[in-house]
């Protein structure tokens, strides 16, 4: 009889257990951090409103439990929660001291290349590669989700984010956040907001009203969070408004916890945070690391000093940690433990490729010179071409496979250190088609290059500027003698073509000289295979810019960067005060240069291909509370392309033209479709901050079907009543 009861006691502990996890299975994330939180005492929920130094920083020693990157936050044993390990991962998952056993990892290109694509399902298939690498790797935070607007072509982090435009920056950023998510690994949004220069980051104040600024980069931000549900957003280092941004309660509390109902944390960058009191009851939910950049601690004993003097309530503490530990269930971090292993290198090169081989943007093809001839003698000039690729610095810097494809001693070089080129040579890939004879100059010595392109049937130079976390550049020229080694080769060859591989806009003085222009971006770690098949045809172009690329800077709102030549990282820029007004307000890139009258060098939506199309038939379809467009796209070439067609709306009070949506569509020769777009609201309307709402003005919208921002295209107008609508 004893024994019947151990079993039947055994079985029930069994199914109560089953139970249980089925139970747990069946409540929401907001149910169960709700619940967990209920649970845990004050200092609980105080220790886990702080992140550690992960060890990625140049610690002595990587904390027990850590993997040696940007922060590791260990849960109370008794709550059974995987601690949680953050990476920097902008681009691909980073290992800044190299210490993890499986630590290779491969590069997207850069976010601009993705931007490119005008391809959300590029981008989460990307975000799927990075977070299915992190998962292998033992992380579950990424640092990624860049989505600041490019309203200077000189910033030094532009590569890591998705253009000048709100729409296009929401949803590719927005899709990559949902692939990433998708592996179970958090992915952060950042860095909100308004951290559009990296001169001065951390003491600049960019002052522009409420209203502007949730019609420009605010919206990217809220577009971005309602399509890929970040569980995180980190907060910038730049004040707004004379604001610190992580106590900045009109963005954290107002506008993101708010209006937007956003349920995820907010955690500060790194030394981003400057108070406890004022942080926290600003919307902060979490320090980031503490101690690694800033030797106070804000969320420490601190927050527990304020808390039990009443300087901040308990339930703000309870909210914080609520909020963190919604992320963690929001992903499915306790129910599914990453499998630590190797990664499958070729197929996340395949995606690497596919990405570029999307993005790369075809400016300029004069007489067809692209693709190249098979038979065509082809000599290579510049850029490294022979080792490799290159690629941005800073935190978004993915290690190279095998090390840097051009070798410097980097244990010389402070943060962010030298210029790191991916083992992907163009010039190897090229010649690895065997479709003709290849060979390599450097371009070092001007007049040898010159001397061989003479020989040549055609020339493809490549032009490099690297960018760089910490540092804007001071102008949008290619530095060195880039310039008169292309000029030089145009003189000596008529079928000179220029591959880009920057992380800006640059000036081209010689653009008419030379027969094509490709901008490859930073092409990623399988960028050399992609540009080589560009280059043959293997891939047709199907980019199409996410940025203006202005002809000079004296085409900016902001001719100039007040502080550029304070070039260094953090030891200068926390002693630079900078007031910035961008009194340009909503109108951004494109739309400063529609208001202006201004023509580009090449505009905001260009791209050109292979194949031709033919745009036509545009229709408007209003109803009670909406708007959508139709059209018909059709392929008039003989070879299969994709076409990017885009709807802009002119509002009725005026002011720049704004992308209110596009279509990417793969078309055979011959064939044709038609597509509808439906417009978001918000791109029709002004936001009015006094009374926190959208606005839609009552009156005539010029609706365009166009192939860029300067294209006028197919016009309609049509006149539409006042609509209110929620914040």
């Amino acid at each position: 009889m004893t024994l019947f009861l151990v079993k039947a006691r055994f079985i029930l502990a069994i199914a109560m257990t089953f139970l249980s996890v089925q139970s747990a299975f069946a409540q929401s994330p907001t149910e169960r951090s709700s619940q967990l939180v209920k649970s845990m005492s004050l200092d609980e929920q105080l220790a886990i409103v702080y992140s550690r130094d992960g060890g990625g920083f140049g610690a002595a020693a990587i904390p027990e439990g850590a993997l040696g990157s940007a922060a590791f936050l260990k849960f109370p044993a008794r709550l059974g929660l995987p601690n949680l390990e953050y990476s920097d991962a902008g681009l691909g998952v980073g290992d800044p001291r190299r210490v993890r056993a499986h630590g290779v990892a491969v590069s997207l290109p850069a976010g601009l290349a993705t931007a490119s694509t005008w391809d959300p399902d590029m981008a989460r298939e990307g975000g799927r590669m990075i977070g299915s690498e992190a998962w292998r790797t033992g992380f579950n935070v990424l640092l990624a989700g860049g989505a600041d607007l490019t309203r200077d072509p000189r910033n030094g982090r532009n590569f890591e984010y998705a253009g000048e435009d709100p729409l296009l920056t929401g949803l590719i950023v927005g899709a990559t956040i949902a692939g990433i998510q998708s592996r179970h690994v958090i992915s952060t949004l950042k860095h909100f907001a308004m951290n559009d220069l990296e001169t001065s980051r951390m003491t600049m104040s960019a002052n522009i009203s409420p209203g502007a600024m949730r019609e420009s980069d605010l919206l990217g931000f809220e577009i971005a969070i309602e399509s890929g549900h970040p569980g995180s957003v980190m907060c910038s280092y730049n004040r707004v408004n004379d604001l610190y941004a992580c106590e900045n309660s009109y963005l954290l509390t107002q506008t993101l916890k708010h209006d937007w109902n956003y349920p995820g944390f907010v955690m500060s960058d790194w030394g981003a945070d400057h108070t406890t009191v004022r942080a926290a009851l600003a919307g902060l939910d979490q320090e980031s690391s503490g101690n690694t950049i800033d030797s106070r601690l804000f969320f420490g004993n601190a927050l527990a000093d304020a808390v039990h003097r009443g300087q901040v309530p308990q339930g703000r503490v309870a909210d914080m940690a609520r909020r963190i530990l919604y992320a963690v269930y929001d992903v499915g971090l306790p129910d599914h433990p990453p499998v630590i292993g190797p990664i499958d290198v070729a197929a996340d090169m395949a995606v690497a490729q596919k990405d570029e081989e999307e993005g790369a943007v075809l400016l300029r093809n004069a007489h067809d010179i692209l693709p190249l001839r098979r038979d065509m003698r082809v000599l290579v000039v510049g850029g490294h071409a022979d080792a490799g690729v290159l690629s941005g610095g800073g935190s978004a810097q993915v290690p190279a496979i095998g090390g840097n494809a051009v070798p410097v001693d980097e244990t010389r070089l402070p943060w962010p250190g030298a210029p790191v080129y991916f083992r992907s040579s163009p010039l190897k890939a090229m010649q690895a088609l065997g479709l003709g004879p290849v060979t390599y100059e450097s371009g070092t010595d001007i007049a040898r290059a010159g001397n061989a392109a003479r020989h040549a049937d055609a020339v493809v130079v490549f032009a490099t500027k690297w960018s760089v976390e910490s540092i804007d550049s001071s102008d949008l020229a290619l530095p060195g003698k880039q310039n008169d080694l292309i000029a030089a080769l145009a003189r000596a060859n008529r079928h000179v073509i220029v591959v880009l591989e920057t992380g800006n806009p640059v000036e081209m003085p010689w653009v008419n000289d030379v027969a094509g222009v490709l901008e490859a971006w930073y092409p990623g770690a399988a960028g050399g295979q992609a540009i080589a098949r560009l280059l043959y045809g293997l891939a047709n172009p199907s980019g199409h810019l996410p940025m203006t690329f202005p002809s000079a800077t004296t085409q900016l709102a902001h001719p100039d960067i007040a502080g550029v030549d304070a070039r260094t990282a953090f030891d200068v820029q926390f002693h630079t005060d900078q007031e910035l007004f961008y009194d340009e307000g909503s109108e951004v890139g494109y739309r400063w240069f529609d208001r202006q009258r201004q023509t580009p060098l090449f505009p905001f939506g260009f791209g050109l291909s292979y194949a031709n199309f033919q745009l036509g038939g545009l229709q408007l379809h209003p109803g009670a509370k909406s708007l959508s467009a139709s059209f018909t796209v059709r392929n008039i070439s003989r070879r299969q392309g994709v076409a990017v067609p885009q709807i802009y709306v002119t509002l009725p009070d005026g002011g720049g033209r704004r992308l209110a949506g596009w279509q990417r569509i793969v078309l055979a020769a011959g064939e044709s479709r038609t597509a509808t777009v439906t417009i978001d609201p918000r791109i029709l309307a002004h936001f009015d901050a006094a009374h926190d709402c959208w606005r839609i003005p009552k009156g005539d919208f010029t609706v365009r079907l166009a192939r860029s921002a300067s294209d006028n295209g197919s016009t309609l107008v049509i006149s539409m009543p006042e609509w209110i609508m929620a914040p």
